[in-house]
């Protein structure tokens, strides 16, 4: 029999959930998106969490993502939602509002384990880095197919700015970037990371990664560059994964 698991990627801007395939990594159910509440505080976020639950009937373990480092259910930082996050045992609260079990893990770590296990990384060895371009910027590393968590490589320090104030697909929405300015801001990021760590390749997902066509060919890196093959889904896919490997 299949095994077929809840996911749910809690965002800056919305929430989405489906349950997933874990055998070909497709939504088993069309996935249902709620805006992120404001303020974004952990009770307005876990009711959110269990409305997509039940609109599903969902009953069993769930994974979710939250933006933000994660250690053993526990929310650390609190980059794009609201301070009372920190120090917040996210995985307790999903589980107590919810009803069922929740492993929680971060975002861009989550859309990474998808990307691996049925995308672009799949069999790949060597280093690869997939960065999430949204509400923020999230990354995922991994060293041979093992993935360094929490590594939060959006909060770098490029020409004495936070790297996600100026290269995330909110900031290119809020400054009103063409597609041509975003990317030169976006290749001065992956020159960066390409200094910082050699990596074999580049992977590129997140909101933006459906428009990946008007801004990836711009880029000017000597180290593969390419889109997800998941897409803005690989968030709800790594989620229920996640609970396999939990």
């Amino acid at each position: 029999m299949t095994a077929t698991r809840m996911g749910i990627d809690i965002g800056g801007t919305g929430i989405k959930g489906a349950p997933v395939d874990l055998e070909t990594g497709k939504l088993a159910a069309d996935r249902l998106r709620i805006l992120t509440p404001d303020p974004a505080t952990p009770e307005a976020v876990a009711e959110v969490v269990a409305r997509i639950v039940e609109h599903f009937d969902w009953v069993g373990p769930i994974g979710s993502t939250f933006p933000a480092v994660v250690r053993s259910g526990v929310t650390m930082t609190a980059a794009n939602v609201d301070r009372g996050w920190v120090g917040c045992n996210a995985a307790d609260l999903l589980t107590k509002t919810t009803g069922q079990p929740v492993t929680v893990l971060n975002d861009a770590d989550a859309a990474g384990i998808a990307e691996m296990r049925y995308g672009v990384g799949k069999d790949r060895k060597g280093t690869i880095i997939m960065i999430t371009l949204g509400t923020g910027i999230g990354t995922a590393l991994f060293v041979d197919g093992v993935l360094v968590p929490n590594t939060e490589l959006g909060h770098l320090e490029i020409d004495g700015e936070d790297a996600e104030s100026r290269a995330s697909d909110a900031a290119r929405t809020r400054e009103d970037l063409s597609w041509k300015h975003y990317a030169k801001r976006l290749d001065q990021y992956v020159d960066t990371l390409v200094r910082l760590f050699s990596p074999d390749l580049v992977v590129v997902g997140g909101g933006a990664s459906k428009h990946s066509d008007r801004f990836i060919p711009r880029l000017t890196s000597t180290v593969d560059v390419v889109p997800a093959e998941l897409l803005n889904e690989a968030g709800i896919v790594g989620a229920a994964l996640a609970v396999e490997h939990h």
